[in-house]
Parts: structure tokens; C-alpha cells; sequence
């Protein structure tokens, strides 16, 4: 059949199919809904308009001074070209501030080639996805810390952008492994395994995550052996791990209970054990239905990264902060905590935009 002869089966569109119908239809259908969207309309034009005039029309990139620059009662762009290395890298060395940002490059081209499903589809792709994480993680851990050339540095001095999106990668990826366990073993008929589980779950839940940043920084060393010194990046890593594993295991045992117990039968029949009906069966399914909370979690474990600021350490927001208090820019911060937003958003943006794109991609494998 030609496109023409298509085209004549279909049936005529209504004329009532129009962008302005569409507005009367659902924005103006009524007198409390036209006031509400004339309301929003309103609040949304002077919001537009003041971050416009305050950013672009009143803004000053290349001011002759710093007073110039206050008067004008707009942004002061010059600021951010004069403190961007220090708010994306921090105390990292100046001069060697090119490697985290090429650890950063690789972060994202591993994200990246991880995110398409072609990567991931047969067992030997899967193989060479993972040789290329390890491969990729030994060469940013070379390049943060150094060697084979290349000067040390120490922990402590890794700081703003690539602290802030270590904890996070490293962390959520971990957790999702620690949750399925905690999920799975809540779910155990093993009166022990399931007690422990809940347990965990439950105290974990219970505190809030600056009590277990302070904890790993402060009690954990008293707890270890003298000899024994762990740095704190990795402590306050093994604190995001602790924290949303625990949140991410209910999430998942949720998904776990989705699944209709006619799978775990059929399973049964087929006379798979265990674990072979939780990995190819149960699992895959339950983390589907579970996409949206994950993403959410993810977005939060995200933005909590700047919680690491109250153990003496500066991911993003914390450079910004430290950038701000030069007293040569003393009475300008907006600039910097826009510069830092725009970064959160973007981040948090493309996770939710990828989930929404996973979704739809699986509704539409479903319904073929």
C-alpha cells in the first residue's frame, strides 16, 4: 500500500486539533481556570524578565573595576572568569588541574557508552563494558593520584567538581548492588539474614546522613587500629553507601513485590533454583518497575554530596563557597551559586531525561 492510499483510510483530523483550541480547551475552559493561567502567566513573566535583566541586560563581563561591577546591579561575569578553575577543581594544584579534568572527560565517556543499550545487550559487550570501567577507573585514579610520571597528589586535596561526581558515581553504583542484597535478604525466609536486613534498614533510615558523615569521620578512626588510616574521601564514600543502600533496598523490595507471583511459579517449574529465578527473572522485572524511585535516589545521592562540607571537605557547592570569600569579591555570591546550579541542573536534568528514555523505550518493546 503507497503512503497516498495510507493516508486516504485515515480518518479526516478534527479542527479541533489546533495549537489555539488546544489553549482554550485546557487553559481557558473556565473563569478560575483563565484567572490561574493569566496568575502563572503573570508570576512567570516577571520572573523571566528580572533573571534576564539581572544576567544579561545589566550583567558585566569585563569591568574597568570592582565597584563598576556592583553598581550596575547585575551579575558580574567577570567574577566566574576569575574563579572558575577554583570552584570546579578547588585545592587541587594549579598547574596540574588538567588531569581532573580529564578524569572528568572519561567519567563521562564511561557514563555515556554505559547509557546505550546496544552496550549492554549480549554477554561479550557486557565483558568489554567491564574491562573498559576497570580500565578506565585505573587510568583516573592514576591521574588524580599520579604516578607513571606524574606527580603525587594527595587525597586531601581533591576537591570541587570531580569530588563531588566521584562520591556520587562510585557511591550509587555501589549502593545498587548493597541494596539488592538488603532487599533480597529482607525478603529471606533465614530468620537471622531477614532480622539483620530489617534492622539495618530501619537504623539506617532512622538517622540522617550528617550523623553518618560525622561518624565515619570522627568514630570510625577511634573504632580502627592506630596503624590502620583510612582517608576521608573513602570514609564519607562508605557513609553515602551505608545511607542509600538503605533507602534504595526498600525501593527495590517493592519492585520485588510487584512481580506476580506467577513468575516465581513458572521459575519453579522449569526447576530453576534460587538464585537463577532472582538474576534472569525476578530481578530484571522488579527493576523496571523501579526506575523512576532509582533515578530519584540517584538525583538526591547527587545534590547530597554537598553534605561533605561539614567534615573539611569541598565538593562543588564547597569551592563555590570558598571561591565567594576572596575579599577582593567580597559581597558577590549569586554569581557563583548560579554557575553551580546551572551544573546541578544539567547533571540531575540528563539523569531524569534518560530515565524518562528507558522508560518509554521499554513500554514500547512491551507493547510489540
Amino acid at each position: 500500500m503507497t503512503t497516498e492510499a495510507y493516508h486516504a483510510l485515515l480518518p479526516p483530523k478534527s479542527p479541533q486539533q489546533g495549537v489555539l483550541v488546544w489553549i482554550w480547551k485546557n487553559l481557558f475552559n473556565s473563569l478560575s481556570n483563565s484567572l490561574l493561567t493569566l496568575i502563572v502567566l503573570w508570576i512567570v513573566y516577571e520572573v523571566a524578565t528580572g533573571a534576564i535583566r539581572w544576567a544579561i541586560i545589566d550583567a558585566r563581563v569585563a569591568p574597568a573595576n570592582f565597584r563598576e561591577c556592583i553598581d550596575a546591579g547585575g551579575a558580574c561575569w567577570a567574577f566566574i572568569q576569575a574563579k572558575w578553575r577554583l570552584i570546579l577543581f578547588g585545592t587541587y594544584p594549579y598547574d596540574d588541574q588538567w588531569r581532573p579534568a580529564l578524569a572528568l572527560i572519561l567519567v563521562v565517556v564511561l557514563v555515556v557508552s554505559s547509557c546505550f543499550p546496544a552496550s549492554w545487550a549480549t554477554q561479550e559487550r557486557r565483558r568489554w563494558l567491564f574491562g573498559l570501567w576497570l580500565v578506565g577507573l585505573g587510568v583516573i585514579g592514576v591521574l588524580m593520584a599520579g604516578g607513571f610520571g606524574l606527580s603525587h597528589v594527595e587525597v586531601r586535596f581533591w576537591s570541587g567538581l570531580p569530588l563531588t561526581v566521584m562520591l556520587a558515581s562510585v557511591g550509587m553504583v555501589s549502593c545498587v548492588f548493597v541494596s539488592i542484597l538488603l532487599a533480597l535478604g529482607r525478603r529471606s525466609e533465614m530468620h537471622v539474614v531477614r532480622w539483620v536486613c530489617v534492622a539495618y534498614i530501619e537504623v539506617i533510615r532512622g538517622v540522617p546522613l550528617i550523623s553518618l558523615l560525622f561518624m565515619a569521620n570522627i568514630m570510625l578512626p577511634l573504632l580502627l587500629p592506630a596503624e590502620v588510616n583510612i582517608p576521608n574521601i573513602l570514609r564519607a564514600q562508605i557513609a553515602f553507601i551505608m545511607f542509600f543502600a538503605a533507602y534504595m533496598a526498600e525501593t527495590i523490595r517493592g519492585g520485588l513485590q510487584a512481580v506476580p507471583q506467577g513468575q516465581y511459579a513458572a521459575a519453579k517449574a522449569m526447576g530453576m533454583g534460587y538464585w537463577q529465578t532472582m538474576i534472569f527473572i525476578i530481578l530484571p522485572q522488579a527493576m523496571r518497575i523501579t526506575i523512576p524511585s532509582m533515578v530519584n535516589l540517584f538525583i538526591a545521592g547527587f545534590k547530597d554530596t554537598s553534605l561533605v562540607i561539614v567534615i573539611s571537605m569541598l565538593d562543588l557547592l564547597g569551592t563555590a563557597n570558598a571561591a565567594k570569600a576572596d575579599p577582593t569579591w567580597l559581597g558577590l555570591f549569586a554569581e557563583a551559586y548560579a554557575f553551580v546550579a546551572v551544573i546541578y541542573l544539567t547533571v540531575c536534568a540528563s539523569m531524569s531525561w534518560y530515565s524518562r528514555w528507558i522508560e518509554r523505550r521499554i513500554a514500547a518493546r512491551q507493547q510489540h
